[in-house]
């Protein structure tokens, strides 16, 4: 029996392992299907990591935290966790791709999400090189430049407005006539002389050079006519698919997800199952960040070990 399941290698994984085996768990498994780490380790320039000054990849980040991990025992298998399910006494019981099934007392999951791609052409071959998923990451590098945000939700907007701190020009592209985000986030937007609106228009061509991104092709879908917008950045937020198979049941989810099916948890990372923890950009309100992220998975493991403290007596 472990006394700890944790699901997903990435900083809230890794954060939790650490202050769950170095907290005095024994029996600590950290799953992953690849080599620990997350998604971060796919950005090419972090420089927002507090004590970390030079501007360093996400690879170069995260390439320590196994080994600081490694140094209180938490043990790490290669395998894709297919289902969590709960046993009669409390317990969990844990199946993975390979085969092997564990039974643990208490199980964090952090297996993240993904942004949704918006499906115009050359978004994923500037990907990274121009195109972005995330204004807080990304931002600082368009200083003083014009850049375009395509979406029409809360987060799009929302970013539009925090980039408009950073560039010279924001332009607001959505497919629709109005936007779907709060009335109150929309008339910050309408007020922001640096946000241009372009609404009701496809987006056909993100292009570029081998350099980056150097501008954005929309199509009215009024009249068919095209506009060139020349900008060397473009910020996509049509939603996020959060990463839940795990907790995925016959009926539903293990425990309690909102309409987005990101988990909902409280201050503790405490799920509505009861020893069941969630950390990091799967659960609600998360702000996609590695310090966030790293921050939910030692508060999730701060609180197992009290859980399972008070389990065995």
């Amino acid at each position: 029996m472990l006394d700890l399941a944790i699901i997903g290698g990435g900083p809230a994984g890794l954060t939790a392992g650490l202050y769950a085996t170095r907290g005095g768990l024994k029996e600590v498994i950290m799953f992953e299907v690849g080599m620990p780490g997350g998604q971060i380790t796919q950005s090419s320039e972090i420089e927002n990591y507090p004590g970390v000054i030079e501007v360093v990849t996400g690879m170069e980040l995260m390439q320590e935290w196994p080994k600081q991990c490694g140094r209180f025992g938490l043990k790490t298998e290669m395998d894709e966790v297919k289902r969590v399910s709960e046993n009669s006494d409390g317990t969990f019981h844990i199946v993975t791709g390979s085969g092997k099934e564990y039974d643990a007392i208490s199980v964090i999951t952090c297996t993240g999400s993904v942004p949704k791609r918006a499906g115009f052409k050359g978004e994923e071959q500037f990907f990274g090189r121009g195109v972005s998923t995330c204004a807080t990451c990304d931002g600082f590098f368009y200083k003083g430049k014009e850049v375009a945000v395509l979406g029409g939700g809360d987060t799009a907007l929302e970013e539009a407005l925090y980039l408009a701190n950073i560039a010279s020009k924001v332009y607001l592209i959505h497919r629709r006539d109005e936007f779907r985000a709060s009335p109150a986030t929309v008339e910050r937007v309408q007020n922001n002389e640096k946000i241009e609106l372009i609404t009701s228009v496809d987006v056909d061509e993100v292009y570029g050079d081998k350099m980056g991104v150097t501008g954005v092709r929309v199509i009215s879908k009024k009249d068919g006519s095209v506009r060139e917008i020349n900008v060397p950045g473009v910020f996509t937020f049509v939603g996020r698919d959060v990463k839940n198979d795990v907790i995925k049941t016959e009926n539903g989810f293990l425990c309690d997800v909102n309409a987005a099916g990101e988990v909902i948890v409280d201050l503790k990372m405490q799920t509505s199952k009861k020893g069941l923890f969630a950390a990091g950009d799967m659960r609600i309100d998360a702000p996609k960040q590695v310090v966030c992220a790293a921050g939910d998975g030692a508060t999730a493991a701060i609180n197992a070990i009290s859980y399972v403290d008070e389990y065995k007596g």
